[in-house]
């Protein structure tokens, strides 16, 4: 069930990463022809997502911290919870979806500007 989750939410961010990208074609175009370089066209779309990923982590992790402690107050052997397991999750979804988005971030950047310019 877990890895269906995270499918499903890899193909919600891949849906929305395509979005970004076609709404800001245009932008896209413009900056190559003023000589934009690939890497800088990347950062400008994975950005948004790190940050929101961020974001995400900042306030998800103390919430998980707390209710992971409190119910596991009730067992007989109890585990404790380290710093190091948020900190792996937190990198495991920010390399998910590092992942999901580059491949668009990637084929936009590689796009023939005149194609997203053409219309106007």
């Amino acid at each position: 069930m877990t890895l269906l989750t995270v499918l499903i939410a890899g193909l919600g961010l891949f849906g929305l990463s395509i979005f970004t990208s076609e709404s800001r074609a245009k932008e896209i175009g413009i900056r190559k022809v003023l000589g934009a370089s690939m890497r800088s066209i990347f950062t400008l779309l994975t950005n948004d997502f790190i940050s929101l990923i961020i974001i995400a982590f900042v306030v998800a992790a103390p919430i998980a911290c707390w209710a992971m402690n409190n119910w596991l107050q009730n067992f007989a052997y109890r585990v404790e919870i380290s710093w190091w397991m948020f900190a792996i999750a937190g990198l495991a979804a920010m390399m998910i979806a590092l992942i999901t988005v580059s491949f668009q971030a990637i084929k936009s950047a590689i796009a023939n500007p005149v194609s997203s310019l053409r219309s106007e």
